[in-house]
């Protein structure tokens, strides 16, 4: 009895975590960019609406983390933000102050349209599937990820520790510089 039950057990793990490393290979090009459920400013139109948070599809996903990791060197978002995310000339990203908001939407839409005074829009540059990736590891160096999604070892010059040991930091939005 003691062995079904324990049998139950770890088969219900496995199921449950199944997600984490899942891959997703089919994604939008480049140029469909543009989705309806990611707000690129707070004015609109009409009579104000209540939206829905709209979350990282790979928030909880490991490989999807690991990609963003990948993409923050290739494109040398350390430059600006420091290589473990603690600000340079940028601002950072692994403490609570966020200018234009820590949300996953609000991250996105940082990364896809840019901002005032330094950072280049990706919109036009980058399909859909690596921003979110991104989008994952900036929430992922701010600890707003499990730690067992989050990456966990730095195989390069990392000053700071992995993501998945940050302390958890809720965003503050402080407004725009």
């Amino acid at each position: 009895m003691t062995r079904l039950f324990f049998t139950l057990v770890v088969a219900a793990a496995l199921l449950a975590s199944c997600e984490r490393e899942a891959r997703r290979y089919k994604e939008l090009p480049a140029s469909a960019n543009r989705e309806t459920g990611v707000r690129v400013t707070a004015l609109q139109p009409g009579m104000p609406q209540q939206q829905a948070d709209v979350v990282s599809p790979y928030q909880q996903n490991a490989w999807g983390v690991g990609e963003g990791k990948r993409l923050y060197a290739a494109f040398n978002c350390g430059g600006c933000h420091g290589l473990n995310g603690g600000g340079a000339i940028g601002p950072a990203l692994i403490d609570d102050k966020w200018v234009y908001g820590g949300k996953s939407d609000q991250i996105y839409s940082t990364i896809s349209q840019g901002r005032p005074n330094g950072m280049p829009s990706f919109g036009g540059h980058l399909p859909a599937q690596q921003i979110w990736q991104l989008v994952a590891y900036v929430q992922a160096m701010s600890g707003q990820v499990e730690a067992s999604t989050a990456t966990s070892r730095n195989d390069d010059q990392m000053a700071g520790l992995p993501e998945s040991r940050q302390s958890r930091q809720v965003p503050v939005q402080t407004g725009h510089r």
